[in-house]
């Protein structure tokens, strides 16, 4: 099957490989023959990859593309592939631009109409999504928070409301701290912490956001990337009464145009302005 693969002559273009997140059994046929056959593979990390390729014995050439070379790099790879190479795009782990440099090639291929194609495969995200035991009917994947613990928070506080199951990356030595700022902003929302997925040592820890808190209190000691979810809110979590809106526009009202007003108290109160319209279209008529 392999073999057969590997014979096909690959077309010019841009392949986006997935590869393993640990587990190298968890490559795919289509991605090493994709791999064998490229004229060049980009490498987020090529020390890493070699290590990859060298484990399947695939010698395509090597090249590094990476946020700090990419602006030079990308001219050379998009005219690489109007010659008629095949390029294929690979990260260090897992899918390539899920928390990994390759939006602005990917959008600069398309434009060029050049082949663009993905070979899926592993994925951090999903793969912790997928065991958690939370809800999956609708997610969003937040990649990583930033470090310092107030931006942090004010990230958190964006996504509070956010009606869907919260995917996060994380490294080690701020798992704890971040789970601290989200119990601070999430309160008692169930979440897990998944590490080393796919790996020996693979671990899920499930709970409360501030029993995680206390439970992984050593785990800035831990190295590696964790995968953090947290459930969505209680639909009544931010039910915001008639009466509350009304009294809040009353307000606006006396300093502000109406549109203004419906505007101000909507994003104030984290409701839908159609909503605020409408009470205050009532409050017009009654005011006649």
């Amino acid at each position: 099957m392999l073999s057969e693969l590997i014979a096909r002559p690959l077309p010019a273009g841009l392949y986006l490989v997935a590869t393993p997140i640990g587990n190298l059994g968890d490559i795919s046929l289509r991605a090493l023959s994709i791999l064998a056959r490229a004229d060049l593979i980009a490498a987020e990390d090529t020390r890493h990859s070699k290590k990859l390729l060298s484990h399947f014995g695939i010698k395509s050439e090597l090249t590094p593309y990476h946020d700090h070379n990419a602006a030079r790099e990308r001219p050379r790879l998009l005219a690489r592939m109007r010659a008629g190479f095949s390029v294929a795009l690979i990260s260090d782990a897992g899918t390539p631009l899920i928390s990994d440099p390759g939006y602005k090639l990917v959008r600069e291929a398309v434009e060029a109409d050049l082949l663009v194609t993905s070979i899926p495969g592993a994925s951090a995200a999903t793969a912790a999504l997928s065991s958690a035991g939370l809800p999956t009917d609708t997610f969003l994947f937040a990649g990583f928070l930033p470090p310092k613990s107030g931006a942090r928070r004010n990230r958190l506080d964006d996504l509070k409301r956010v009606p869907a199951t919260l995917i996060f990356f994380e490294t080690g030595p701020r798992v704890a701290q971040t789970l601290a700022d989200m119990a601070a902003i999430f309160g008692t929302r169930e979440a897990v912490v998944a590490k080393e997925l796919t790996k020996l040592h693979e671990a899920h820890f499930r709970g409360r956001l501030p029993d995680l808190v206390t439970k992984m209190g050593d785990a800035n000691e831990e190295r590696g990337e964790f995968v953090l979810l947290v459930a969505p809110p209680d639909p009544e979590e931010f039910h915001v009464e008639d009466a509350a809106i009304i009294e809040d526009l009353e307000q606006a009202l006396s300093r502000e145009t109406f549109r203004d007003a419906v505007r101000s108290v909507a994003e104030r109160l984290k409701v839908k302005r159609s909503r605020v319209y409408e009470l205050g279209l009532e409050l017009e008529r009654k005011d006649r």
